[in-house]
């Protein structure tokens, strides 16, 4: 697959209206978020209609909060990315927003290394969730999907995901953990994607055609059924009402 590069800062405003209506890494997980029953979760069907509403409306739909420890994970993002140089000899590049040549998806990236060859994901967690990690050894399952997502956007051999909570000593203050390319299931993975945004488009259509069933008259009017007219300037009327 091949992507664009957008030469945004992340978090800008330009940064936001590049990712209105697309699928991204930070949303993957929602969107192969299922039922034990095998029907659709609720993260996912909520993830749709706002992928949908933001491409009919042309505004985010994310509620924007951010709280005292989410703000201090993004202050502390380039602190980490300097430990994992240092620890790793990799040498990061910013790469703005990547977007997919052919479908509604992107992804942001926290470094890439050389001809992205491989990418950095960084965490700053709280101190709990950093306890976690460093007992178990592994990745979130909740960050296992954005970790996927990025991988194939961006085609990257490797992804490093690193977990950074200075209050820890060193070096438990780090815990790396690379993931191979060749050991996920990609194709599966892009057929999930498709599959959804398959999905996103669709609604989005059928909401589209809503707009154009609605009829037109000169006034205001409003029907048995309370749907309103849509006022049009024309001297005559335009359907019934």
């Amino acid at each position: 697959m091949s992507f664009t590069i957008l030469d945004v800062t992340q978090r800008s405003p330009e940064w936001h209206a590049a990712r209105l209506g697309r699928l991204t890494g930070s949303r993957a997980a929602d969107m192969l978020s299922t039922l034990r029953n095998g029907g659709e979760a609720a993260g996912r069907r909520n993830l749709r209609i706002q992928l949908v509403l933001e491409r009919i409306t042309g505004r985010s739909q994310e509620n924007g909060y951010q709280s005292p420890a989410m703000a201090q994970g993004i202050e502390r993002e380039v602190d980490a990315a300097a430990v994992y140089e240092s620890l790793t000899g990799q040498l990061l590049s910013t790469t703005g927003f990547l977007v997919h040549d052919s479908l509604m998806a992107g992804c942001s990236l926290d470094g890439a290394t050389a001809n992205f060859a491989g990418i950095i994901e960084i965490k700053c967690p709280q101190p709990p969730a950093h306890l976690d990690v460093l007992r178990s050894g592994r990745i979130p399952g909740g960050y296992m999907g954005q970790v996927v997502h990025n991988l194939w956007i961006s085609n990257a051999d490797w992804c490093d995901w690193l977990s950074y909570q200075p209050d820890f000593p060193p070096p438990m203050h780090v815990k790396l953990v690379r993931v191979h390319r060749r050991d996920i299931d990609i194709q599966a993975y892009e057929l999930a994607a498709r599959l959804f945004l398959s999905e996103v488009d669709r609604e989005e259509e059928a909401v589209l055609k809503m707009a154009e069933a609605v009829p037109a008259c000169d006034g205001p009017a409003v029907s048995s059924e309370g749907a309103g007219c849509v006022l049009v300037p024309s001297a005559s009327p335009i359907g019934n009402c």
